[in-house]
């Protein structure tokens, strides 16, 4: 196949639209579905990044995009008994796989900004990973090949109009990448940087203290952030990113952003978001949108008489400030990953606030020295990679 013709552009009065190759075949199979320009560049984009992940870190690697950006990404580590119940996946009668884990994972980070996404595997998708992707509200998976059992379950989903991809594992793309923009033709080198435990050398702090798990996490942040729009920052902890921020003009808005998506996944493991009652039969998505909320500055908009009743069997005391903060300061051991230099030491500031002891960051800015102060300060850990990782 050279050419696949598409529905329509990103939008439904771009017509017509089409992927193909120039030269060669594409390295795609559909095999369900008819998946759509974003859903295209959602797969490509996510696929480049687990396949580079795994290659990094020898682990099955997942990612769920939206929007041409990742909202969350992991490696297939297990699942502890707090992050089953926050993923919503303790009462799945299953032996999870380590990709299946691995796609745990990447939902279950920000599940809110994952709602209807785009899922990348690096590697066979197999029957747990397809149980656990029936269930959720998504557009469609690309990955390496599907297990017959894994397969027939996919194309149960949405009366049988789920999107199914299969990728050449073996697929290298030229050297040289090209788009038009407003009738004119870009090209450049694409980015084939290596991020690797050589990336992160360069310590720039008073404490060199880089554990091999904080190296892991460290690459898993740049490899996610060399395939988000930016402006963007990642936050990562135990293999997965917990809190991205992407495409912000602003390099502190993205560490807000991205900051308070990490603090969103710590608060869901708190005892009392663990311990929150919901009513019988309600959806999934009812239930991410009420913890959302509950643990928000909009908590009254589930707790007001009225509203509670149809959310949760019994009501909630609120989920104070302080308490809130409380909870937070456990928060520990969390890698932080920016796509281009911190221009101003805030950036560490707000990463203190959660839980953040390791950054890698190009460094150049000329206030570098105030940076790695604001860093020494809290004895973190900065790397100084010396490469920017924009993408557009």
């Amino acid at each position: 196949m050279k050419e696949l013709e598409l529905k329509y552009g990103c939008n439904p009065n771009q017509k017509p639209s089409r992927i193909y190759m120039e030269e060669g075949e594409l390295p795609i199979k559909v095999l369900c579905g008819k998946p759509g320009y974003i859903n295209f560049l959602d797969a490509f984009n996510g696929w480049q990044l687990v396949r580079e992940l795994k290659r990094a870190t020898g682990l099955p690697a997942a990612t769920s995009f939206k929007h041409v950006s990742p909202a969350g990404a992991a490696v297939g580590l297990p699942l502890s008994d707090v992050e089953r119940k926050i993923y919503w996946v303790d009462d799945m009668d299953v032996e999870f796989t380590p990709i299946a884990n691995a796609y745990a994972r990447a939902r279950g980070a920000d599940r809110m900004s994952s709602f209807g996404d785009f899922i990348s595997l690096s590697d066979v998708c197999d029957k747990a990973t397809a149980l656990l992707i029936k269930r959720e509200v998504s557009d469609g998976v690309i990955a390496p090949g599907y297990t017959d059992e894994a397969l027939e379950i996919l194309k149960q989903k949405k009366n049988g109009n789920y999107n199914v991809i299969e990728i050449d594992p073996n697929y290298e793309p030229k050297q040289l990448e090209r788009k038009e923009v407003f009738g004119i033709t870009f090209e450049q080198g694409r980015n084939e940087l290596v991020i690797d435990d050589e990336f992160f050398s360069n310590i720039v702090t008073d404490n060199k203290d880089l554990p091999e798990q904080a190296k892991i996490d460290l690459a898993l942040a740049m490899i996610t952030l060399k395939y988000t729009q930016s402006n963007s920052v990642c936050y990562a902890k135990d293999g997965q990113a917990i809190g991205i921020g992407a495409g912000q003009q602003s390099r502190i808005h993205c560490t807000r952003l991205a900051g308070s998506k990490a603090d969103n996944w710590w608060l869901r493991q708190s005892p009392q978001v663990l311990g929150l009652q919901f009513v019988d039969g309600i959806r999934r998505a009812d239930r991410d949108n009420a913890i959302d909320l509950y643990i928000g500055e909009d908590y009254m908009d589930v707790l007001a008489d009225g509203a509670w009743e149809n959310i949760f069997k019994v009501k909630p005391e609120v989920f104070t400030r302080e308490a809130k903060r409380a909870w937070l300061d456990k928060n520990t051991g969390v890698a932080l990953g920016s796509d281009a230099f911190f221009p101003f030491g805030d950036n560490i500031e707000r990463a203190h606030k959660s839980g953040v002891e390791y950054v890698a960051q190009p460094g150049g800015s000329i206030r570098d020295d105030h940076v790695i102060d604001t860093c020494n300060k809290y004895n973190m850990v900065m790397a100084f990679t010396g490469i920017r990782l924009f993408h557009h």
